[in-house]
């Protein structure tokens, strides 16, 4: 037995099986020409990003456009970062949005035929792998320690050095395996390092499938590929995983653009096939006049959570990131009116090479068109489900108001043009609270705001005629046509522009008799229609409004 294959096994005593092994157990994908296979892989280590969700959104659609595959990996090998449950909650949080996978970690299982999709449970896979790589002398065992790693690296720094174990610094890539098997016989510290062949000082082509053929600087870092908890690095992991996994796209950030050249060239040192790589922009936001990207520290926007809390529907952040990420995705929506994404055909090119400002005023902007477009059954159900949660204010006079929520929220809603009041269910509370009765007193309890020009003399004359004749039964023109007659009694112009030729001539015009109802049974100058407020109160609740005023 050579040397590296004594040091291979004794790193490695009880693996037996093979890479080819491997090859056999994980068969290429049987999918339709064309079809991505494309993933999610997040670590457990907190919530989840508003870009994770962005990233996770494209591959979802890329996969799914193509009758492709989308799969969902967690790449829990930093245990000391790693954060419990969060994984669970970050697949949770994803299906909240109708990102489900086809196959992978899912939380409480797993499913599909390319797993473990836990990195922690495919742990065999990447000592494989590794040990194969020893045998061929494409990885090797680095003794250095911490207090060495910090001399390395303060000497770079002083020399205006790249920072980093390659050339000189990677005094372990040549020793030879008589020694490393005697050290680690010794019970000496150790990883292992993948044996670069790069130059820094060339350049390798890629093709990314955003930005096209690019430049980069040659890898030759000698990476960690496996720590001293014999678990593997990111950078070595996901090339593994991605090959027996058989991903074709990776879509990520743009942050990782650095590391493509580390990536390409451990594809090509184990002989596997690269996926092509979509980097993509990040989600920038202005502080104090600079652009910046999202920060999880400083900025709620970061967080998909937020945007769930506060009360968006998930579509609505979606079709905003989608305007994001396609430039020609505003056009699609101005001349279809359609907000289901699986009609839009995204597209790769189209997406800015630049990173997009986050802009709340646009989401709110979606948050309205879809919100104001939903069903009367539909937003009450969602934002009841939403309240259980996050607003016990809106959930209470929810209860209280019983089967009238749903008439309340389709005020000015089923029609071509409806109204748009809410942009989230969190606004909902605050627009519709007045018909709730203890709401309502709350609300006039200082102060009715009338208009100064009325007097109160006047106002309580209207409100007792109005009180005699409330006309709820019929149609709203015949219950238009009987305020008309009030307004004629007490001199309100029922012609408008016979009120706007002289306005002198009459004490105001029919919206400002309505508005003084409007005012008493609401406590407010501005709602939506009138007329619907009104038959929803019904007339027992009415007149208990007005009789409080008079009396």
């Amino acid at each position: 037995m050579n040397l590296r294959n004594e040091l291979a096994n004794l790193i490695f005593p009880t693996i037996n099986r093979t890479i080819e092994d491997l090859e056999n157990e994980y068969k290429e994908r049987n999918l339709v020409e064309g079809a991505k296979v494309t993933r999610f892989a997040p670590s457990p280590t907190g919530f989840l990003h508003t870009g994770s969700l962005f990233t996770s959104m494209i591959a979802h659609k890329l996969a799914r456009d193509s009758g492709g595959i989308f799969y969902t990996r967690l790449e829990d090998t930093d245990t000391k970062r790693e954060i419990e449950g969060s994984g669970e909650q970050l697949i949770n949080q994803l299906a909240k949005f109708n990102i489900v996978p086809n196959e992978g970690y899912l939380g409480n299982e797993e499913k599909g035929d390319y797993g473990p999709y836990k990195q922690s449970a495919r742990k065999e896979i990447y000592d494989i792998v590794i040990k194969d790589m020893i045998v061929k002398g494409l990885a090797y065992p680095c003794f250095l320690t911490e207090e060495d790693l910090n001399k390395i690296r303060e000497e770079q720094t002083k020399n205006k050095e790249i920072t980093g174990i390659y050339g000189k610094y990677a005094i372990y890539r040549d020793l030879d395996e008589e020694t490393a098997i005697s050290y680690i016989k010794e019970g000496k510290p150790y990883v292992i390092r993948f044996k670069s062949s790069g130059n820094h000082n060339n350049k390798i082509k890629v093709r990314d499938e955003i930005r096209g053929d690019l430049e980069l600087t040659q890898n030759d870092q000698d990476i960690v590929i496996r720590k001293s908890d014999n678990l593997p690095t990111y950078h070595f992991a996901h090339a593994c995983d991605d090959h027996f996994m058989h991903t074709n796209l990776v879509t990520r950030g743009e942050e990782w653009l650095p590391s493509l050249p580390i990536h390409i060239e451990l594809f090509k040192a184990l002989g596997f096939k690269a996926p092509k790589y979509a980097h993509l922009p990040v989600i920038m936001k202005m502080d104090n006049g600079t652009r910046r990207k999202l920060s999880k520290r400083k900025d709620s926007e970061a967080s998909v959570e937020y945007f769930l809390q506060v009360g968006y529907e998930p579509k609505a952040i979606l079709v905003y990131l989608m305007t994001i990420a396609n430039s020609n995705y505003e056009d699609f929506i101005v001349q279809t009116k359609d907000y289901d994404l699986d009609h839009f055909k995204f597209n790769l090119k189209k997406m800015s090479l630049d990173g997009a400002l986050f802009d709340n005023d646009k989401l709110a902007f979606y948050g309205k068109e879809i919100l104001g477009y939903m069903k009367k059954e539909e937003i009450a159900l969602k934002s009841y489900e939403w309240s259980k949660t996050y607003s016990k204010e809106l959930y209470d006079l929810i209860l209280e108001l019983k089967e009238k929520y749903v008439d309340i929220l389709n005020i000015e809603r089923e029609k071509k043009n409806p109204r748009k009041d809410y942009a989230k269910y969190s606004d909902i509370y605050e627009n519709i609270k007045f018909f709730s009765r203890n709401e309502y007193l709350k609300i006039v309890e200082n102060k009715y705001d009338f208009n100064d020009k009325f007097d109160d003399s006047l106002i309580k004359d209207i409100l007792k005629d109005y009180s005699n004749n409330l006309c709820l039964d019929n149609d709203e023109n015949s219950w238009y046509n009987s305020l008309k007659e009030i307004g004629n009694k007490y001199n309100f112009a029922t012609d408008n522009k016979l009120y706007k030729q002289n306005p002198e001539a009459y004490r105001g015009n029919m919206n400002d008799l309505c508005e003084i109802i409007r005012v008493i049974v609401s406590g407010r100058k501005i709602t939506p229609n009138l007329f619907a407020i009104l038959t929803i109160l019904g007339e027992e609740e009415i007149k208990f409004r007005i009789n409080k005023y008079l009396n």
